[in-house]
């Protein structure tokens, strides 16, 4: 066992993340490559965990200036324009995620004001796109046209950040009761209605995601976990991201391990999160995944800032101490509607 990772590795992986972010703030995945919110909010909230403030500052500051008037993100940028630009209620509603986190370890409440008109324009979009049923619509093109289906993962995520997003607007004095209703209805949809979302199940985070947000907790949390165990997790090696292909990736197997703490069950925690030390070069980044057993690194020897930030917010929750050491666990957020004991574990719809 490898043990969490010491002072010195989490700084030189920030580092590495705060190397490849552009003078105007934004993070793309690697050198040259595109940038999504949801991952550039991850990479954030890694550089402010290891004290790069200014970086993680310039970060939120990116985010702020290139939100829509109506609140949105366009799925994808480059350094100049944008590659996609369809919006995601899922990538825009992480910002209140990362602007949680973001207080949780400075304590800064100015930062915390200044961040949310954008949260509340990200949460206003995502509000437009729930459906009567408690489920999220994925997407939105820039002619207004919504998506015609949603996913599990990108609805979980949601849950979380509409957590955090009434978290943040409690702590500036501010009541959204609607805000918490669409929580709810999220937790209802994943936990009565799977059928609601599109069909996803070879996906690991189809599988582990409605627990790392906080919408499956308890025995049923549990039962998914092991029914599946052996399908998503290769042993010694760590997460698949898909069940059917030998595709082991980082970013799959730390969200996994937050997952596994949220529930308690710590000791396959520890051992996933030890299992992504072969994915670390001596820089301090990680390669997105590799193909087994031929462990070649995929794809074309990616390292990809968000998969370094993943590892470190997982050690952070496992090892590490602080408010923000049980973001994911859902401290300091507000409950979650209690459907314990009164349905069936969540099915595959």
């Amino acid at each position: 066992m490898n043990g969490p990772l010491t002072a010195v590795e989490v700084s030189q992986t920030a580092a590495w993340i705060a190397s490849v972010q552009l003078p105007n703030g934004m993070i793309p995945w690697f050198d040259g490559g595109h940038c999504d919110p949801w991952n550039h909010t991850e990479s954030a909230m890694a550089l402010v965990l290891a004290g790069h403030r200014a970086e993680a500052d310039r970060a939120f500051e990116w985010l702020a200036a290139t939100q829509l008037p109506d609140g949105t993100w366009c799925r994808y940028h480059l350094a100049e324009g944008i590659e996609d630009p369809r919006r995601d209620p899922n990538v825009g509603a992480y910002v209140a995620t990362g602007a949680w986190w973001h207080y949780l370890r400075t304590g800064d409440l100015g930062f915390l004001s200044d961040m949310w008109p954008a949260i509340e324009g990200a949460v206003g979009f995502v509000l437009r796109l729930q459906q009567p049923g408690g489920e999220v619509l994925w997407s939105m093109d820039p002619d207004g046209h919504m998506g015609s289906y949603a996913l599990l993962t990108c609805t979980s995520s949601i849950h979380h950040s509409l957590r955090c997003a009434v978290a943040v607007a409690e702590c500036l004095g501010y009541e959204r009761p609607e805000w918490e209703l669409a929580a709810d209805r999220i937790v209802e949809a994943i936990v009565h209605r799977p059928g609601s979302f599109a069909p996803k199940e070879r996906w690991a985070m189809d599988w582990y995601y409605p627990i790392l947000s906080g919408a499956l907790s308890g025995d049923a949390a549990r039962e998914r976990i092991e029914s599946r165990w052996s399908e998503f997790v290769l042993d010694g090696v760590g997460v698949r991201c898909v069940s059917d292909q030998p595709w082991v990736t980082a970013a799959e197997t730390a969200e996994c391990v937050m997952a596994l703490d949220a529930i308690g069950m710590r000791d396959n925690a520890v051992l996933l999160l030890d299992w992504t030390r072969h994915l670390r070069d001596d820089d301090g980044s990680y390669w997105t995944g590799c193909v087994h057993p031929q462990c070649v690194r995929y794809p074309g020897g990616e390292r990809t800032t968000y998969t370094a930030a993943a590892v470190v917010l997982a050690d952070h929750a496992l090892y590490g101490y602080g408010a923000s050491a049980g973001l994911f666990r859902g401290e300091t957020l507000p409950g979650v509607v209690d459907v314990a004991g009164i349905v069936e574990p969540l099915t595959e719809g």
